[in-house]
């Protein structure tokens, strides 16, 4: 009995081992490319933290600086007018003396000569300052503007994101608790199907109710153009004992990633250039191979949504 079944198994993989090498040649150039542009989008997303931050440093010193600066001007502005109270007073004792002495005249003209001096020193000072706290403003201004700007698209990322989590869970609400879970984590939708829900062992042939989950969710991305699709394949850590055109976890991990991409590229909606398909083997697990229960967690597909940041990357570059 034993021998038959193998017999049936390795048949079932001959007949379905029927990916074409250029097929699985461009799926594999494909994953060389997103991954690389999985690297700019985590570089441009580093990149936007940097300048963010940046930004609200530079702000807060342009505040104090402002402050620093008003606080100037105002002590410029009591001087002056300290300084113009005193030149009223000595005006008066002027018209006072006038009347008395020609040497005390002369002195109060010294004195009237040199405040008039140090009011027009303290008036340009003034203006300097005044001229100098305009342009810290514009410059607070515009920082001020870019921040809000840089958070504006972070935020309409976000939102972007969650609103296609939501829709990805609502069109797979018939497949929670089999296997299938939708999360959102580090601005990225992860939809993760295990394999119980897909193939069967040792098989790279997506069964009835995981094409279907898989046709649900493609139904939402055909909506969501804006968004790269990466299909990654993983296993648990047992070895592949099958025979056939398997060489390994690692390709069968590719072949599982190449059977969903092949099923989303139905969808005529869906535009291949945002596909890739990626097999991991057994080297990223998501639980311990230790025990049955990881080692299901462990065998699984995931689809990871990433959204584009052209609009961040011009504003970045501008």
């Amino acid at each position: 009995m034993i021998k038959k079944l193998s017999l049936i198994a390795l048949t079932l993989v001959l007949s379905t081992s029927c990916v074409s090498k250029k097929i699985y040649t461009d799926l594999e150039n494909k994953y060389a490319d997103l991954k690389k542009e999985n690297r700019k989008i985590s570089d441009e997303n580093t990149e936007l933290s940097k300048a963010l931050t940046a930004a609200q440093n530079e702000l807060a010193k342009l505040q104090k600086n402002y402050d620093a600066t008003l606080a100037q001007r105002d002590k410029l502005q009591q001087d002056y007018e300290a300084t113009k109270t005193s030149l009223d007073n000595l005006q008066k004792s002027y018209e006072a003396l006038e009347k008395n002495s020609s040497s005390a005249i002369a002195e109060n003209a010294k004195k009237n000569r040199e405040l008039l001096a140090q009011l027009e020193a303290k008036e340009q000072a003034l203006a300097a300052e005044n001229a100098r706290l305009e342009k810290l403003k514009k410059d607070m201004d515009l920082r001020s503007q870019r921040i809000a700007e840089l958070e504006s698209i972070i935020s309409s990322k976000d939102a972007a994101m969650t609103k296609l989590k939501n829709a990805i869970s609502k069109a797979l609400t018939n497949f929670e608790g089999k296997g299938l879970t939708v999360e959102q984590r580090d601005g990225k939708v992860y939809v993760s199907m295990e394999n119980k829900l897909l193939f069967q062992s040792g098989s790279w042939a997506v069964g009835t109710n995981g094409r279907e989950a898989v046709k649900q969710l493609g139904s939402v991305l055909a909506e969501n153009p804006e968004i790269a699709i990466l299909i990654e394949g993983h296993t648990d850590n047992v070895p592949y004992t099958g025979s056939g055109q398997l060489s390994g976890n690692w390709d069968l991990s590719t072949k599982r990633a190449t059977a969903i991409v092949e099923i989303l590229r139905e969808n005529a909606s869906i535009n291949p250039e945002n596909l890739t398909a990626a097999g991991r083997g057994e080297f990223a697990p998501i639980a311990s191979n230790d025990t049955a229960e990881g080692k299901a967690k462990n065998r699984r597909i995931e689809v990871i949504l990433t959204p584009k940041l052209d609009e961040i990357s011009k504003l970045l570059n501008d």
